[in-house]
């Protein structure tokens, strides 16, 4: 019997609340779609089609390192060597600055604790002597260009990381042995499920299947 105030059928009215509900709890759940290729050759052709078709969150898998895959995907060239020359830097620096506090400066500086400068004068050598610097300063450099591009490599790659959606996937596990993937991404502007399933079955994917978030 009809709703007087609405005319719907109560029970037909709830029920396509939970469907729509289902599609939306369907659709914030799916991470991506996962395409499986049998040859580094395959891979790399399928991901300069990926690449030239405008998606941008997606990315590549494999066994092992394939020569051009990231000039195929058009990743571009990291800032990492940027962010090392700016830590070396950086200790150059600090190696510097320190030597001169401790041997040729006499003022207070708080470094947690008061510390004080001194002038540290030997045989009426020039207090601020350069040529006794490079040592402290290049093993600083080399210590904060070292340290920060192992910290820094890891931040970027986003590691460690310990949970990711295709680790759901069986499928997936052969990304360690002989097969190659590509993950495109829900969050991609261009994604559209079935026509990204389409798609991927296009460029000759021997499957493409889900990943849940």
């Amino acid at each position: 019997m009809n709703d007087p105030g609405t005319g719907v059928a109560p029970a037909t009215h709830e029920t396509s609340q939970s469907s729509a509900q289902r599609s939306d709890d369907e659709s914030v759940r799916l991470y991506g779609l996962l395409a499986e290729f049998e040859t580094p050759a395959a891979i790399y052709a399928a991901a300069e089609r990926v690449r030239d078709a405008g998606y941008r969150w997606w990315d590549c898998h494999t066994p092992f390192p394939v020569h051009g895959l990231d000039r195929a995907m058009g990743i571009r060239n990291t800032i990492l060597p940027w962010l090392v020359l700016g830590a070396g830097a950086t200790g150059t620096m600090i190696g510097f600055v320190l030597q001169w506090f401790t041997n040729a400066a006499s003022f207070d500086l708080w470094a947690f604790v008061w510390v004080r400068g001194y002038e540290f004068l030997v045989s009426g050598k020039p207090i601020l002597s350069g040529p006794v610097y490079p040592i402290v300063m290049f093993e600083l450099t080399i210590l904060l260009a070292a340290v920060g591009c192992v910290v820094m490599m890891f931040g970027l790659n986003k590691l460690p990381m310990l949970y990711h959606p295709c680790f759901k996937s069986e499928r997936f596990r052969r990304a360690s042995d002989d097969r190659f993937f590509i993950v495109i991404e829900a969050r991609d502007p261009k994604f559209y499920r079935h026509k990204t399933e389409a798609f991927l079955d296009s460029l000759g994917a021997t499957a493409v299947e889900e990943l849940e978030s």
